[in-house]
Formats: C-alpha cells, sequence, structure tokens
C-alpha cells in the first residue's frame, strides 16, 4: 500500500471552458423548460424560443420543452470536458 500524497489540481488548472459544462448541465436539468441553459451558453434565440414558448403558453408549451432542457442538461454532463466545448462552446451548437 502506498502512501504518496494525493495530488489535487490547483483550481482554473483545467480545460478553459469546461466549468461551463456542469453550470449548463444542471440549469437545463433543473430550469430547462425556460431555456435558463441555452442563455447561459450564450445562445440567445434558442433561450428565447424556449422562454417565450413556455410564457406564452401558460405553461402548456412546457410540457414539451421541459423534457428538452432535461435531455439536453443530460447530454451536456455525459459529454466529456473536450467533446462539449467542441460541440457547444466553439461550434455553437443550439439543439442537442
Amino acid at each position: 500500500m502506498s502512501t504518496e500524497p494525493v495530488q489535487i489540481a490547483p483550481p482554473g488548472s483545467g480545460i478553459p471552458g469546461a466549468d461551463k459544462k456542469l453550470v449548463a448541465g444542471l440549469l437545463g436539468i433543473l430550469l430547462g423548460g425556460l431555456g435558463v441553459h441555452k442563455f447561459y451558453l450564450g445562445y440567445t434565440k434558442e433561450g428565447l424560443i424556449m422562454l417565450l414558448g413556455t410564457l406564452c403558453t401558460c405553461g402548456i408549451a412546457g410540457i414539451v420543452i421541459g423534457p428538452i432542457g432535461l435531455i439536453e442538461g443530460i447530454l451536456y454532463l455525459a459529454k466529456s470536458d473536450e467533446e462539449f466545448l467542441t460541440t457547444y462552446v466553439n461550434n455553437k451548437r443550439g439543439w442537442f
């Protein structure tokens, strides 16, 4: 059994922008029906579609839009940091 000390990376030493993955994923899961995760990633048009769709229909469209946000949040968290950055931050893929 080795007694070597555990190496902990200093804060901010990871991939730049990878911190957005966790926040965007949680926002998608918790507030996906309002499109908050889209606004966080800079997708204003997509965020407005989700937000206005839910609000203008008094939440009826939220039956469809809410699960979309949930699925997107799970997809964000399931991707590796590099894949998330390439797909959603660098290439600006708006949906799924």
